[in-house]
């Protein structure tokens, strides 16, 4: 299927089996490949595979979070329409970043992005290519300017989770569970707008020049061992 799949035109792609989403490839929409309403970066087609034959793996990955900083606050100073059309633009901007390096958008939560960059779609460098998207995705908002027109925290860790299905029928769902991934949401949640907190796997992982970077020791609520990370922001991101 991925052989078929690959010969047509046009992306992006389901994740899992390439099929084409963009025209004139997404023809395969019509025999039910089109995007998954619960994934829209895997087709139908993986989604209801992964129904019949539910499971996963443990794997080392990375992840990368970012959420917006204040949005209370925001939501409350720009009214509900705009406060929406901010974020379909936030949501978009970080899409096209995870994408461009093979990650898999995991979910959109309220002010939220969850993205997994797995060894089997983004390679060996999935450190460097969440850290890289990330890097994007607070240079594409504004934060290499005094303004930014979204105010984003990020952090990307690199750990063991569980990868694969869970729950069933209305409750199914693609995704990834266990500390690492915990982690990684408690590190972005501590990271300042303009700011990516990279953890100390990440950071090794992906082979980051830390020199000239803050280190910080942060302990994260509900984890009892603390974590070591460095604070990397867009003017920083030079010497990496």
């Amino acid at each position: 299927m991925r052989r078929i799949s690959r010969a047509l035109p046009s992306d992006p792609r389901c994740k899992l089996c390439d099929t084409p989403f963009g025209p004139p490839g997404n023809v395969m929409r019509f025999i039910g490949f089109g995007p998954s309403s619960l994934n829209r970066r895997i087709c139908s087609g993986c989604i209801h595979a992964l129904e019949r034959h539910p499971g996963g793996a443990e794997v080392e990955l990375s992840l990368l979070f970012a959420d917006v900083r204040g949005s209370t606050a925001l939501a409350e100073s720009t009214g509900a329409g705009e406060y929406s059309r901010l974020m379909a633009r936030f949501y978009d901007v970080a899409a096209h970043a995870v994408d461009r390096r093979d990650g898999i958008v995991d979910k959109f939560v309220g002010d939220e992005v969850v993205a997994l960059f797995l060894p089997g779609f983004a390679g060996p460098d999935h450190a460097a290519d969440a850290i890289d998207a990330a890097r994007e995705l607070l240079r594409e908002t504004g934060h290499d300017t005094s303004e930014p027109w979204i105010p984003l925290g990020a952090a990307v860790h690199t750990g063991v989770a569980y990868v694969g299905t869970v729950g069933e029928d209305e409750s199914f769902d693609f995704t990834a569970l266990g500390d690492s991934v915990n982690t990684a949401a408690r590190l972005a949640s501590s990271a300042a707008a303009g700011e990516i907190l990279v953890s100390e796997t990440a950071a090794a992982a992906a082979h980051l020049q830390t020199e000239g970077l803050d280190r910080r020791t942060m302990s994260l609520r509900g984890r009892e061992a603390s974590v070591g990370a460095w604070t990397l922001t867009l003017q920083e991101a030079a010497v990496y």
